[in-house]
């Protein structure tokens, strides 16, 4: 088995430190994966080298993830049109050709 040196773990796990996650409050063992409940109030967790300590509250995975991801959400602007292609001939099969003009 090949050890990984202690140095380059302290690096791998301090690079780690600030990541937020957001983990859904619901009762028991229900589902915790974000897109079974989007509704469910979450948790916002951020992580500080050693364990997950509280860092917010979100009231939906909407919210939620307004704080883990700002940018994404702040930068989405609708992208322009596709670049129109010429159509190809009929029928399905991988050799068609585009009509001749």
């Amino acid at each position: 088995m090949d050890d990984e040196p202690l140095s380059r773990w302290a690096e791998r796990r301090d690079a780690r430190i600030g990541q937020l996650r957001a983990v859904p409050l619901v009762t028991g063992d229900g589902p915790r994966a974000s897109h079974l409940n989007p509704e469910a109030p979450r948790a916002i967790q951020r992580w500080n080298g050693h364990l997950w300590e509280p860092y917010g509250f979100a009231a939906n995975l909407a919210e939620a993830r307004l704080v883990l991801f700002p940018r994404a959400e702040a930068d989405s602007e609708p992208s322009p049109a596709p670049a129109v292609t010429p159509r190809l001939g009929p029928g399905t099969g991988k050799h068609r050709k585009p009509p001749a003009l």
